[in-house]
Parts: structure tokens; C-alpha cells; sequence
């Protein structure tokens, strides 16, 4: 493996390790409330962690040029558990958890759209190398984006899951531009699709609800902001060092499901701003790795692969952390490696392992990519 390759795999590790600890003290209480063993949301999460590692280990010896032709099949497979919990089917395959029906019971219960965000990378990663210059034109390059796209947003909009829909937008749209996409027609495109878009969001009371509790809180009903008071209250409290480990306050029923979208809230009370500070950077760290991975990457299909990775992960972890002190509406995005949910965790920690497997150096001798001994030898 190279540097890179071995740094990514250390501030994974320091990710996860100092998730564990903040889950554990954000999910004790709500465990217990729930007539659980308090360490029962921190079992769970390291059984997620041991999948994911086996994942990762099969994913870093993996070639990831092979993801390039398994493109297809994973993006239909996506289609289809999307697909899943918007039609009429019991609740014991697809079960409803406080008014969305996001997960799919496979043996275990597993979120479809953590799936979905995985093909959009390798499918978008594939098509905009298959269509080479022809990404320029709008009907015969983009066209194709949008459709597959639109598609994507609408599965999870019936959800209903707006965050997710933003994240492939997101992921397509910078991949999109990494591979040279022409500004003009996004533009175009996204003149044309906002008032498509808003129009859905007016459908979505708790849509609006959101947006008026950040844009003028207020005047926003007392529930709607709710979240994101008890958030700022935490965070607050926590001043420069934090109040110590299990020491917190809002986990004690204050904010809903603290162990989730908003574990960000525990780190800032308990680790304070110096906490909020290391996890930032620590992404920041994963960031820089994974673009400096895509830059060394041996082909143009991987370069795109470890941008979709690298950019869906940090951008995740920011929008998180933007949320929980206030900078960013509410968007009910979780925290990568830290917030609990195994499906999460598990395409989190294989994503890195394709990262890895990048990053890793290896003599080819037959294929198209071929290293030549010569040049090596020379160099």
C-alpha cells in the first residue's frame, strides 16, 4: 500500500474508535429508556463495525477497475430496494419507523438509499468515461444523467427522504463536473428543475417547516425548531472543553434520537468546541487523502470513483456538523463513521476499502493497464 493508502486507514480507524465512545455515551440513556442494556445501540454498531471490516478487507484486494463493469447490475439492483418501500407491500418487508418506510428486511433491516448513494458513484463514474466527449452535448451526454437521476430522487422523495435525494444530486453533480461536464447546461437544468422541486417541497409540510425554523426561527412553531434549539443549547453548554464524557445533559431526552442525526450536539457538549474542532479536522484528513488519491489514481474511471467516495463522505460529515450549530437547515443527515446505523457504517467502511484499493500500487502484466517493467526500472 502506499502512504496514502496507509493514512487513510489510520484516520478511519481514529473515526470509528472516537464514534464509538461518543455513540456509547449518546445512547446509554435512550437504551436503558427503552428497556435495553445501555450498551445495546453500541452492540449493534460493533457488529456493523465487524461486517464492514470484512467488507473493506475484500474491497481493498479487489481491483477497482472491475467495479466499471459491475456498473449496471448494482444500479438496478439500487432500483429495485428503492423501489421496494413505496409500493404496497407488508410492513414486515418494508417496515414504516416515525412516518418514513426507509429500510428493506433482508434478514436484517437495511436502508436502501445507503445502497443507492454507492451506484450512483460507480454508475455515474462508468458513463462519464464511456461517453468521452460526447458529455459535452445535452441530449446525447447529459441527458442520460438526468434521467437516471430523476428516477433516484423520485424513489426516495415517496420515502419520503428529501436529504437523500440532495446527496445524489450532490455526488452526481460534482462527479459530473470533475469529468467535464459543460456549466452552461447544469444551469439550464437547474433553472428548469427548481420549480419542479419546490413545488414537491411545498407537499412536504415538515419540508417547509424546517426551512422557516432556520430561515426565521422566530416565527417558527415551537416543534418545528425544536431539534435545532436543544442542538445550539448543547453545543453551547459545552463551551471550549465540553462537560465531560457521559457527562451531558441533552441525551437524557432533550433532543430525539441524540445517537443519530444529531450526535454531532453530544460532541459539542461533552468534548466541546475542541471536540467539534477534532472531528472537523479529522475529516478534513480524510478529505485531503481521498483527493490526493483520486489525483494518482491509475485510470480515468478510478480518479472519478475516489472523487464520488471522497466527496459523498466529507461532504456528509460537514453537512452534519453545519446542521448541529446552526449554519445549515435541519436535513436529517447522519454523521459518517460516528452516527448509529449499521447500513450507514458498513457502505461507509467499504467505500474506504475502495479507496484503498486506489491508493494501492501493483504490477499488472496482462490488461489494458499493464505496468511496464521498464519505465519502473528507469524511473
Amino acid at each position: 500500500m502506499t502512504l496514502e493508502a496507509r493514512a487513510l486507514i489510520i484516520t478511519t480507524g481514529v473515526i470509528l474508535a472516537f464514534g464509538l465512545a461518543v455513540l456509547y455515551s449518546a445512547s446509554a440513556l435512550a437504551a436503558v429508556r427503552e428497556q435495553h442494556a445501555n450498551s445495546f445501540y453500541l452492540l449493534r454498531q460493533l457488529s456493523g463495525v465487524g461486517i464492514g471490516v470484512v467488507l473493506f478487507a475484500i474491497a481493498a484486494k479487489v481491483d477497482a477497475e472491475r467495479w466499471r463493469g459491475w456498473a449496471w447490475p448494482i444500479l438496478i439492483v439500487a432500483i429495485v430496494l428503492l423501489l421496494i418501500p413505496v409500493l404496497p407491500v407488508p410492513n414486515s418487508i418494508a417496515p414504516r419507523f416515525h412516518g418514513s418506510r426507509r429500510w428493506v428486511n433482508i434478514g436484517f433491516l437495511f436502508q436502501s438509499s445507503e445502497f443507492a448513494k454507492l451506484a450512483v458513484i460507480i454508475w455515474t463514474a462508468m458513463l462519464i468515461v464511456k461517453k468521452g466527449d460526447k458529455l459535452r452535448r445535452l441530449t446525447k451526454g447529459l441527458l442520460p444523467f438526468v434521467l437516471i437521476l430523476a428516477l433516484l430522487n423520485i424513489l426516495v422523495i415517496l420515502e419520503p427522504d428529501l436529504s437523500m435525494a440532495m446527496t445524489f444530486t450532490l455526488i452526481m453533480g460534482i462527479m459530473l463536473f470533475a469529468g467535464g461536464v459543460r456549466i452552461g447546461h447544469v444551469v439550464f437544468l437547474g433553472v428548469i428543475a427548481i420549480p419542479l422541486l419546490w413545488r414537491e417541497v411545498e407537499k412536504m409540510q415538515y419540508a417547509l417547516l424546517r426551512m422557516t425554523s432556520f430561515l426565521n426561527p422566530g416565527d417558527a412553531p415551537v416543534q418545528a425548531g425544536y431539534q435545532l434549539k436543544q442542538s445550539l443549547i448543547a453545543v453551547g453548554s459545552g463551551g471550549l472543553f465540553g462537560v465531560g464524557f457521559g457527562m451531558g445533559r441533552q441525551q437524557l431526552g432533550f433532543v430525539p434520537f441524540p445517537y443519530n442525526d444529531f450526535i454531532g450536539a453530544n460532541i459539542g457538549e461533552e468534548w466541546g468546541f475542541l471536540g467539534i474542532l477534532f472531528i472537523t479536522l479529522v475529516f478534513v484528513a480524510y478529505g485531503w487523502i481521498g483527493f490526493r488519491i483520486a489525483k494518482q489514481a491509475r485510470t480515468t474511471f478510478q480518479q472519478l470513483l475516489a472523487i464520488g467516495i471522497t466527496f459523498m463522505t466529507v461532504s456528509t460529515a460537514f453537512l452534519h456538523l453545519g446542521v448541529v450549530i446552526g449554519l445549515l437547515p435541519t436535513t436529517g443527515l447522519t454523521l459518517p463513521f460516528v452516527s448509529f446505523g449499521r447500513t450507514n457504517l458498513v457502505m461507509s467502511i467499504l467505500m474506504t476499502g475502495i479507496l484503498v484499493n486506489i491508493a494501492s500500487t501493483r504490477e499488472r502484466v496482462v490488461g489494458e493497464h499493464a505496468t511496464n517493467p521498464l519505465e519502473r526500472a528507469a524511473a
